[in-house]
């Protein structure tokens, strides 16, 4: 007797789980201003995310990291891209900004220009 008890739990436990684990019919983004309160789901089924212009991501401010990853951390594109500007200007290749090599001048001058261009994407020079 016991063991047909077991055997009956063991095989209406599955469908018991599958019927209670139904997904959401409807999932709504919400976009809330600061102090707006989340609206409840308006049908049965339906899910709401809701989250504040501020705060876009649901990650906590004080848990994203904005640190620089570390180079042991970086992918090995990254790594030989690094090793491979870190060669070319020690070789003193054209346009790397060297004093060996032939195309220091030019180097040197389109290192200034993309400066130049941070600086203003930063706001750091006046436009015209």
């Amino acid at each position: 007797m016991l063991r047909l008890f077991v055997t009956a739990a063991v095989l209406i436990a599955p469908t018991l789980a599958v019927a209670q684990s139904a997904p959401p019919q409807r999932i709504r983004n919400v976009q809330l201003q600061h102090g707006q309160p989340c609206p409840p789901a308006s049908v049965p089924g339906e899910v709401v995310v809701c989250s504040t212009l501020e705060e876009p991501y649901r990650i906590p401010k004080a848990l994203r990291d904005d640190a620089p990853v570390a180079a042991a951390n970086q992918s090995w594109v990254n790594r030989a891209a690094d090793i491979d500007q870190t060669s070319r200007v020690q070789g003193g290749l054209p346009d790397t900004c060297s004093v060996v090599g032939n195309g220091g001048q030019t180097g040197c001058a389109q290192a200034a220009a993309r400066a130049w261009a941070a600086d203003r994407r930063a706001g750091n020079v006046p436009g015209r």
